[in-house]
């Protein structure tokens, strides 16, 4: 019998479609399961009829059933489980065989597992995988970094089967060394939160500013949807929003308003805040989750704390319209926060991040795939130094246009009480990117005042450090220089 191309271990929900779209596309795969039942199950059910899907009772077996370089995927649970595993298949494994973490892994821990075993000549590859059941199944969008020795015998399977653009490029290349892919990952995570919680503000101000209800708000979103929106999260909220229980009411109406969260977003807010860059949407939308866990304490608040006794008085449909333009322009703010963030990193890891082809592989088969992002490929493919999304004509024009919009929106919210934390922060950050002059000044002589922290001036170059003996007795010592 033909040995397999590649073994998975793990067969979960994401595991098990992968398979299948492994061998729908030709290849044959070898599969393991720590609980030897589950393994069974898959092969006796849903893999099924499949003659190039083989199971393995033990990690022996599993190992013997595959092609030299050995190609062994972990679909499994990130952290110690990953390493686990690795320290299990580790010694059945030679030279040159090559491990994949295709779970939401930390991306220092794939800097660690990259380094790790290519000391023992095996080869590492870390890789997010993005598009849920149905993305694993039918064509996930894949971003693979670590080993780059790796990536020519990974290459062939992952292209295969990625999903595909209108084009038919796939939604799969090499993102970097080390951590890069789950890196980049894990920004797209991040993404992910801020385009899901703008898009709940926007429900909440049209339920409740404007009184819509939900048939009325699930054909805005099925507007939205066909022009510049357009995009999975905005095509999935017009389908929830539509959807009736079993007693014929909203099921929406009836699910607990408490967030959960498994912590991508949350690790792209710690990056953010220690490679020293402003991703304040992302940021918001993680409180934001963390603040409707608080329910108990917000009921208790609701009945003793009361907002503006005010109501709406404007043109809903004029307000409809502004909304589109506030959340495409809260998008993109969304978005060049991330590639700033990205390139960032770059810098600091010493990465050689492709920005176009990220937007392409983003670009389908995952939760943010949006008609978007093909004008994201075009701005870097454009101009591959382009310092930030908003520098880029095509949306510096957009967002012209739009802010007067989102100005309109985020001043209803304020003056309703309806609390818009990614819409206002995506202005404020606008506000801040295209000021010349921040009063951080100020922020800096106080820091002089009390710390001794120094300064730069105007009328001198920079570099040069200045304290003043603001109260007369505070003496000329001066703390060290800060860092930006």
């Amino acid at each position: 019998m033909k040995k397999a191309d590649i073994g998975l271990i793990g067969l979960a929900v994401m595991g098990q479609n992968l398979v299948l779209n492994m061998a729908d596309n030709g290849y044959t795969v070898a599969v393991y399961n720590r609980t030897t039942q589950k393994m069974t199950d898959f092969i006796e059910g849903p893999a099924k009829g499949y003659d190039n899907i083989v199971g393995a009772e033990t990690i022996e077996d599993f190992i013997a059933q595959l092609e030299r370089p050995r190609r062994v995927m972990l679909m499994v649970k990130a952290g110690e489980v990953v390493d686990k595993f690795i320290e299990t298949v580790l010694p059945h494994l030679e030279e040159g065989d090559i491990i994949i973490d295709g779970g939401n892994s930390h991306f220092p821990d794939s800097n660690r597992r990259t380094k790790e075993l290519a000391e023992k000549g095996i080869h590492f590859i870390g890789t997010g995988v993005s598009g849920g059941e149905e993305g694993a199944r039918r064509g996930p969008s894949i971003m693979p970094g670590g080993n780059e020795k790796a990536w020519p015998y990974v290459k062939p399977v992952f292209q295969a089967i990625s999903a595909k653009t209108e084009n038919g490029e796939a939604c799969c290349d090499w993102v970097g060394n080390d951590g890069a892919g789950h890196y980049v990952k894990m920004v797209h995570n991040g993404i992910e939160y801020g385009d899901m919680q703008l898009i709940t503000e926007a429900y909440q101000l049209l339920h409740e500013a404007i009184g819509m209800n939900y048939e009325e708000m699930h054909k805005v979103f099925a507007d939205y949807n066909k022009g510049p929106l357009d995009s999975y999260l905005i095509e999935i909220t017009r389908d929830i929003l539509a959807f009736r229980d079993d007693a014929g009411e909203p099921l929406v109406e009836k699910i607990l308003d408490t967030a959960g969260q498994k912590g991508t977003g949350k690790w792209t807010g710690i990056s953010a805040l220690d490679l020293g860059m402003p991703v304040t949407l992302i940021g918001e939308s993680v409180f934001a989750r963390c603040l409707s866990a608080l329910k108990d304490e917000r009921v208790a608040a609701s009945k003793k704390i009361k907002g503006p006794d005010v109501t709406f008085s404007g043109d809903k449909d004029e307000f409809v319209k502004d909304l589109e333009q506030a959340l495409l322009f809260a998008k993109i703010i969304s978005y060049a926060q991330g590639f700033m963030l990205m390139k960032e990193a770059a810098k600091e890891y010493s990465w050689k991040l492709n920005y176009g082809a990220i937007a392409l592989m983003w670009r389908g088969g995952c939760i943010i795939r949006s008609v978007f992002l093909g004008k994201i490929k075009e701005a870097f493919d454009k101009n591959p130094e382009l310092s930030n999304l908003i520098m880029d004509d095509y949306f510096g024009d957009i967002l012209q246009k739009a802010q007067n919009s989102l100005r309109k929106v985020v001043t209803a919210a304020v003056t309703l009480g309806i609390p818009v934390p990614t819409l206002s922060t995506a202005l404020a950050f606008f506000d801040g990117y295209r000021s010349e002059r921040l009063p951080a000044n100020l922020l800096q002589a106080q820091r002089d005042y009390f710390g001794a922290h120094t300064y730069e001036r105007t009328d001198k170059p920079r570099g040069e450090f200045f304290h003043t003996n603001w109260t007369g007795t505070g003496g000329n010592v001066s703390s060290t220089t800060y860092e930006v």
